[in-house]
């Protein structure tokens, strides 16, 4: 029989396809199986429709099977079969899907109930095959025919259809593969055991039996689509525990059912613990993505936000818009409506672990508390809404973290602000000498400690209204009528003595003020403009960022405090011992502050030159 040329824009196409559509090549197995598992699905749509009772479901199943001598792979199917018709239309003409066609010509009414799902749609996945093979046979036998045809093809140079023998109804595409080169092994296909691990990986899932021998590799029904009955929540666990390699169990399993635009069933977990790499560039995030049962991306990062990174998981629906090698997606509505779904899925169950079970959620969230801050602060707090109610931050009062919701319920009336405090340490943030006012209230202050708290305040802003204020602000509101136009005054008159300080620092500090803020410590040191000190050591902690950002810094002292009254009375008989005075204030602020002493000497001998 003569050769039956492909049509001058499919042999671009399979050109094209072999060489670039396909990341992997190994995706070609995962391609014939899924035409396979279509062709039993049409096989069984067709003897339902015409009310067929001989076909017993339980008898199909799809074949894989190799031949290391003669170098070929075999994918069979006991399916609906094709005509040499067939075989020409669906296989002449590259990207015309033959499945497709099938699926909008269903009856849908007819097919109700029916476990029935085509899986591809864009007749291609075949010619995936040229990728491994130097040469395709397709030997196939209708069902209800007593003819059988065989179709060959060795590439773009075209394919010849002709009769041949075959025993029983289905079809059996033969690879003959690549000689091995030094960049290709092509001869690892036909491996048992890197075929098995093949079908497991991107087939585990297709609803019919996948035979190598006598034995069946593939599970057929995931646990996602069973019922609570059919699958404990324990059962879940361990399939978390085998499937993503963790030995603790998660903190949340998730299940989620949905029907109506976009239909998908999920299943999702959140860890117990941070891998050892979670917070590095090298760990992978992303969501197992599955349409009808066969893998489509084993890291789908669209369908969930940057914040939940943390969430593993499945995701499988049929009704997903997949591209020509269903290897990416279109960033369609479907996605776009699964993703938010899943979005506010996440969020309800972290609230439900919050409320139900705090112990539980503390735990969490000393794993993934700060992926939580990162996620606030990305896009300009995009997801402000989202994870503002999740955070949690340690209370002065209750001595253990809360969220901004529990603060804000416990606040007394009479207070407009909610206090926070930043520093590396929760101790040294209970002595800071700017929090004392706060204290003196009563009042709670939530202590942060990590780097990126400070960033998170500032990005939130107020919660319910109430202004979120470091305690280290000028003004905390909480000054008596006339406080104010005091300290004026004393600074007024003190104004010569504090230029002297600036002066004796020789740069060290900004400016130098008197504050009303400070009860028991005599000094402490603050800042002006947007930068402050612990934002400075945050940059500073970031390798490679060349010029360090350096908070203007400005050395408040207590007018109230004995210290400051030696300094004035030196001033005013010894301005060398004033000097040494003001140098010894500066350092003690820097203690204050969690920062280290430029001069470690110096100040060790103005301690002793002082104390005799």
């Amino acid at each position: 029989m003569a050769k039956k040329q492909f049509k001058a824009e499919s042999k671009r196409l399979l050109g094209l396809m072999i060489d670039s559509i396909y990341t992997h090549k190994e995706i070609f197995l995962r391609e014939l199986i899924s035409n396979a598992s279509d062709a039993i699905d049409k096989l069984c749509y067709q003897s339902l429709t015409e009310g067929n009772t001989g076909l017993d479901r339980s008898d199909f199943f799809i074949r894989v099977s190799a031949d290391k001598d003669a170098r070929t792979l075999t994918v069979s199917d006991n399916g609906l079969g094709m005509s040499d018709e067939d075989l020409d239309s669906n296989l002449g003409v590259i990207a015309r899907s033959g499945s497709l066609s099938f699926k909008e010509g269903m009856d849908k009414e007819a097919a109700a109930g029916e476990d029935i799902d085509v899986i591809g749609q864009f007749g291609v996945g075949f010619y995936s095959a040229f990728m491994v093979a130097e040469k395709v046979e397709v030997v196939s036998k209708k069902y209800g025919s007593e003819a059988a045809w065989r179709w060959e093809s060795s590439g773009a140079d075209g394919y010849t259809i002709k009769p041949c023998e075959k025993e029983d109804r289905g079809t059996d595409i033969i690879l003959t593969l690549k000689p091995d080169t030094e960049e290709e092994k092509y001869s690892e296909f036909l491996e048992d055991w890197r075929l098995r691990s093949l079908i497991k990986k991107y087939s585990d899932y297709v609803r019919y039996p996948i035979k190598m021998g006598e034995e069946t590799v593939n599970s057929m029904v995931p646990i996602w689509q069973r019922s609570k009955a059919e699958a404990s929540d324990e059962d879940c666990v361990k399939f978390y525990k085998e499937k993503f390699y963790d030995m603790d169990d998660p903190v949340k399993v998730i299940r989620v059912s949905a029907e109506g635009s976009v239909s998908y069933r999920a299943l999702l977990f959140i860890p117990a613990k941070a891998p050892f790499n979670y917070y590095s560039r090298d760990y992978e995030a992303g969501l197992q993505l599955y349409s009808s049962g066969v893998l489509i991306m084993d890291k789908c990062t669209d369908l969930l936000p940057e914040c939940f990174r943390f969430v593993r998981g499945v995701v499988d629906s049929p009704d997903l818009s997949l591209n020509i090698s269903r290897e990416l997606l279109q960033h369609d509505r479907q996605l776009k409506i699964i993703a938010a779904n899943l979005e506010k899925r996440v969020k309800k169950e972290l609230k439900d672990l919050m409320t139900d079970a705090p112990e539980q959620y503390d735990s969490f969230y000393k794993e993934f508390g700060l992926q939580l801050k990162y996620g606030l602060l990305n896009n300009y707090g995009e997801k402000r809404e989202l994870l503002q109610d999740l955070l949690l931050f340690y209370s002065s009062t209750q001595e253990k973290a809360v969220s901004l919701k529990e603060y804000a319920d416990a606040m007394p009336q009479e207070q407009k602000y909610i206090y926070y405090a930043c520093g590396d340490s929760i101790s040294r943030l209970a002595g800071l000498p700017q929090a004392e006012p706060v204290r003196e209230k009563g009042w709670a202050i939530l202590y942060l400690t990590d780097e990126v708290d400070e960033f998170v305040m500032n990005m939130l802003g107020t919660y319910e209204e109430k202004e979120l204020k470091n305690v280290i602000s000028a003004d905390l509101g909480l000054g008596e009528e006339g406080e104010k136009e005091k300290l004026e005054a004393q600074e007024k008159a003190n104004e010569d003595l504090l230029s002297f300080v600036k002066d004796t620092l020789e740069g060290a500090v900004s400016s130098v003020k008197l504050s009303g803020s400070l009860r028991s410590a005599p000094v402490c040191l603050g800042t002006q403009g947007e930068i402050t000190l612990e934002m400075e050591k945050y940059f500073a902690s970031i390798p490679g960022s060349g010029e360090k950002i350096k908070a203007e810094r400005v050395l408040e002292l207590n007018p109230s405090h004995p210290a400051f009254e030696s300094l004035v009375r030196a001033w005013a008989g010894d301005q060398e011992k004033a000097a040494k005075y003001a140098k010894l204030l500066y350092y003690e602020a820097l203690l204050y502050a969690g920062l280290s002493i430029p001069d470690p000497a110096d100040f060790a001998g103005l301690v002793t030159e002082l104390m005799v």
